[in-house]
């Protein structure tokens, strides 16, 4: 997997996923929107750790910088 992901990319998914942790553990979301939530949220982490989006490949999008 070639890296796809920049740092200012990988930080506003972690950011994304904590304000969702945040939102449900002090209950201000619940049922199934929390599930979904939570979902997204394990795989922004995910990706970020990685620094490879798959939904990136086929819009052909990067967000590195690139090296000289």
């Amino acid at each position: 997997m070639k890296k796809n992901m920049g740092t200012i990319d990988k930080t506003i998914r972690i950011i994304i996923a904590i304000v969702i942790g945040v939102l449900y553990f002090t209950n201000v979301i619940s049922g199934t929107i929390a599930m979904v939530l939570g979902v997204l949220a394990i795989v922004f982490v995910a990706t970020s750790f990685i620094s490879f989006c798959p939904l990136y490949l086929p819009f052909n999008i990067n967000t590195c910088k690139k090296k000289n």
